[in-house]
C-alpha cells in the first residue's frame, strides 16, 4: 500500500509508506493521500489529519520513473488537487517531516496547516534541475513563504535545512529527531479534541478572506462570529472557563 491510514484519539494517522522510493509521489500516492483527506473531511469523528513518511525520506517529490509514462491528465489532476489541500481540507492537516522533502515534497509540506520539521529535515523547490518549474506548488509556497522567497528557491533550486525553514516560515516548530512523531501527534490529538465547530468555521474563514480587502474581511468575520456565539460550543466553552473544567463540546458529542 502508498499510505498507511489509522483513526485513534480523532487524529487520522496518515503514513506515506513507499520508503523504497522515498516515499516519491506516483498516481496511486497522489489519489491516496486525496482520498484520505476527502474521507477525513466527510467523518465527524476526524477531528485532525497527521501526515507522515515511512523510512529515512519524508517524500522524495514525484516520481520521475512513472511521470515519463504516466497519463499527464491523471497525474495533473491528482496533483492539482494534492497540492491545493489547505484550499479544501476542512480539518486541520498537521505534517511531520524527517529526512529529506524535496520538490513535490517541499509542495505537500506547503500546504499543512502546522508543519513540525525533525532538525535532520531538509527541503528544497529543484524543480529548475530538471528543467522544469514548481507551478503547481507556488501559490502554496508563495502562502507560506512570501512571493520573493519562493522565487529565490525555485531559481535557486538549493536545498535548505530545517533551520532555514523556519526562519522562512515553512516550518511552525524544529523538534529532536526522537521526538518528532510523539510531538507532532500530541499537538494533532490537541487539536482534534477542540470545538469541532469552531475549527471547521476557522479553517473556513481563512480560506473566504484570502485576498479580501481589510472591510470585507471584517464582515465575514463578524458574521461568522456571531454564528459561533450562538452555537451551543461557545456557551460550553464559557461554562468551561469559568468553572475551571474540561470543555464537553456539543458538537463532539454529535459523533
Amino acid at each position: 500500500m502508498s499510505i498507511e491510514v489509522q483513526l485513534h484519539n480523532r487524529v487520522l494517522r496518515v503514513k506515506l509508506n513507499r520508503p523504497e522510493k522515498r516515499n516519491a509521489l506516483n498516481l496511486a500516492t497522489c489519489r491516496a493521500l486525496n482520498q484520505a483527506i476527502l474521507d477525513a473531511n466527510r467523518n465527524p469523528a476526524v477531528g485532525a489529519v497527521l501526515i507522515t513518511g515511512a523510512g529515512p525520506a519524508f517524500c522524495s517529490g514525484m516520481d520521475l520513473r512513472e511521470a515519463e509514462h504516466a497519463g499527464h491528465t491523471a497525474l495533473a489532476d491528482a496533483h492539482d488537487r494534492l497540492f491545493t489541500i489547505r484550499e479544501w481540507a476542512e480539518k486541520p492537516v498537521i505534517q511531520a517531516v524527517h529526512g529529506p522533502a524535496i520538490a513535490g515534497g517541499t509542495g505537500l509540506a506547503a500546504n499543512a496547516h502546522v508543519l513540525f520539521a525533525a532538525e535532520d529535515a531538509s527541503f528544497g523547490l529543484t524543480e529548475i534541475r530538471l528543467g522544469l518549474w514548481p507551478v503547481l506548488i507556488f501559490p502554496a509556497m508563495i502562502a507560506a513563504v512570501g512571493e520573493r522567497r519562493a522565487v529565490e528557491l525555485a531559481l535557486s533550486g538549493r536545498i535548505f535545512s530545517a533551520e532555514d525553514a523556519h526562519e522562512y516560515g515553512l516550518v511552525s516548530e524544529i523538534v529532536p529527531q526522537d521526538e518528532l512523531q510523539s510531538r507532532a501527534l500530541a499537538f494533532a490529538e490537541m487539536v482534534a479534541g477542540s470545538s469541532a465547530m469552531a475549527l471547521r468555521s476557522g479553517l473556513d474563514y481563512v480560506r473566504r478572506i484570502r485576498g479580501k480587502p481589510l472591510g470585507e474581511a471584517l464582515e465575514i468575520g463578524r458574521t461568522m462570529r456571531d454564528e459561533l456565539m450562538r452555537h451551543g460550543d461557545f456557551a460550553e466553552g464559557v461554562r468551561a472557563w469559568k468553572e475551571k473544567t474540561k470543555p464537553d463540546w456539543p458538537s463532539l458529542r454529535e459523533v
